[in-house]
């Protein structure tokens, strides 16, 4: 498999990203490659630091640019095209030679969006790709999406994405029958604006879903849903509340254990490491964009070596367990003219 990772992509690049590539290697097969795609000196650099310069699995494509992370997504893909973002998704395309099976960035969203869309394209029957995100909960892990592709939905979009929700969950998360709900104001039937109602009512037409209605935010949390539809504004702003939220309780309880009892701290170090595991972002590498003819990790702008550690494991068993042919195969029992009448 040869999985293709931007190197120059985040606030922690290029040394964490890199780091992250070689933790990742050893853990491949003989077969895999990872296709460091960045500045050739300074990867070929550290590179020869770790000894890792002539490894097999490991194949350098240079560029020239970098998209920042607070450029406008269309117009740098557009007026950079020697960009890393830009290069490796082109790798990625159905007609590229020697296909790159998965492409991960920790660089600008909307850039690794527009790019994945432009050069991967659609797959049949998806009308907008949504990026989906597992959200640690106190119930146990749960699917996001969206969390930033698309800002303004139509309810056939949403729709979609409780269907693709659904396979992920199936596929990557292990949940032979997750519930699948959307993210309205109130659970009540009446609740919420045209589009929520509109949206609720196409899901319903996908008989195969087990969708379960509107769920409140803070049912989220309490487990009502395994699989939570929204819009990119409110799955965004969600999921960095909850990420900033669980890191701040994680430093209060540090310091109130330390302060009122620092032998605590020693006894209670592997509970609390092993609690802060399942709440951590960077367990979960990558999000990927479901909804492209092919696979894209979308990682997180602070990733650190880890993260991506993670996104190239977890983006190899995304492509391994065929997530896009199950998506096309579920969309097609229903058509969109259908479920839009």
């Amino acid at each position: 498999m040869r999985i293709g990772v931007d190197i120059m992509g985040g606030d922690n690049a290029p040394e964490q990203i890199l780091k992250g590539c070689m933790q990742a290697i050893p853990l491949l097969d003989q077969s895999d490659r990872v296709v460091m795609v960045g500045d050739e000196e300074v990867v070929r650099d550290m590179l020869g630091e770790r000894g890792m310069l002539h490894d097999p699995r490991i194949e350098i494509v240079a560029t020239s640019e970098v998209i920042g992370m607070d450029e406008p997504p269309v117009e740098a893909m557009k007026a950079k095209k020697n960009s890393s973002i830009v290069v490796m998704n082109q790798m990625a395309s159905p007609r590229a030679e020697n296909r790159l099976d998965v492409v991960i960035s920790a660089g600008n969203t909307g850039a690794c969006v527009a790019a994945s869309q432009y050069f991967m394209r659609r797959l049949p029957g998806v009308v907008r790709p949504g990026i989906c995100v597992t959200v640690p909960t106190f119930s146990g892990p749960i699917v996001l999406i969206d969390v930033g592709a698309n800002i303004e939905p139509k309810p056939s979009h949403l729709a979609q994405y409780g269907v693709m929700g659904d396979v992920y969950a199936r596929e990557i998360l292990g949940n032979p029958h997750p519930r699948v709900a959307l993210m309205n104001v109130g659970g009540e039937e009446q609740k919420g604006t045209d589009l929520m109602r509109s949206a609720r009512d196409m899901i319903r037409r996908f008989e195969d879903l087990n969708f379960t209605g509107f769920v409140e935010g803070r049912g989220v949390f309490d487990g009502e849903a395994d699989v939570v539809i929204t819009d990119g504004v409110v799955g965004n702003v969600m999921l960095k509340l909850a990420e900033g939220l669980s890191g701040g309780i994680f430093r209060a309880l540090a310091h109130e254990v330390l302060e009122s009892d620092p032998e605590l701290v020693l006894r209670l170090e592997g509970v609390i490491k092993s609690l802060y595991a399942k709440h951590d972002y960077h367990e979960y590498g990558g999000a990927p964009l479901l909804g492209v003819n092919g696979v894209s990790l979308i990682s997180h702008g602070s990733s650190k070596d880890r993260t991506i550690k993670n996104a190239i494991l977890r983006g190899k068993a995304f492509a391994n367990a065929r997530i896009n042919e199950k998506i096309v195969a579920r969309l097609a029992t229903v058509k969109m003219e259908q479920v839009e009448a």
